[in-house]
């Protein structure tokens, strides 16, 4: 929960004191690669904050497709936030990649932080301010760069993603086949 600390201290003006209750409601976690945090068609009640490893939301749309929505790194919070606001069921798979720790924050812990740190309200807008300009960002991305644009400036925002993260899942987090990616990965290869 170190970093955890650090990333909330970042953010925040916060007592020792305070962040010792907060976190006190929080737990640590270990899952193996390949396995899932938070499954669709359930109410998440937590958020998950990132300590090392990597997790993959996704969902499977009705015909069966997988389509990979985003990947969170290490000091990132994750979750289906619009879900977890409204306490609705969530569309959304939170897949580890790697073997992932995290820090679960339950939602009592949450709303405790909301009503009790002296700025909680202020971390909950910049962690979801942070969520919102990243999908803006997709969203303007994927509608406004072409696909090679896309492949280009993924690493910008995900660094070392494709030593971490197999093809098929950058493709199609990128909206393209993989054979429309290992194209683009070629003729990136060819010009140097």
């Amino acid at each position: 929960m170190k970093q955890l600390e650090l990333v909330i201290k970042q953010m925040i003006n916060v007592s020792d004191a305070e962040l010792t209750h907060f976190l006190k409601n929080c737990l640590t976690k270990d899952f193996r690669r390949k396995e899932i945090l938070a499954y669709p068609n359930s109410i998440p009640n937590e958020v998950f904050f990132i300590e090392s490893g990597m997790v993959r939301v996704c969902l499977t749309d009705n015909n069966g497709t997988e389509h990979t929505i985003h990947f969170a790194l290490e000091n990132q919070f994750i979750c289906d936030y619009s879900a977890f606001m409204r306490k609705e069921s969530s569309m959304y798979t939170l897949e580890s990649l790697e073997d992932t720790r995290v820090t679960i924050l339950p939602r009592s812990a949450i709303d405790w932080g909301y009503n009790h740190l002296n700025e909680g309200d202020k971390m909950g807008r910049l962690i979801a301010e942070f969520y919102f300009i990243y999908q803006d960002n997709r969203i303007k991305n994927q509608y406004i760069r072409t696909p090679k644009e896309r492949y280009d400036s993924i690493t910008d925002v995900f660094p070392n993603i494709h030593n971490r993260v197999p093809q098929h899942m950058i493709a199609s987090y990128l909206g393209i086949t993989p054979i429309h990616l290992s194209r683009l990965k070629k003729a990136g290869l060819s010009k140097t």
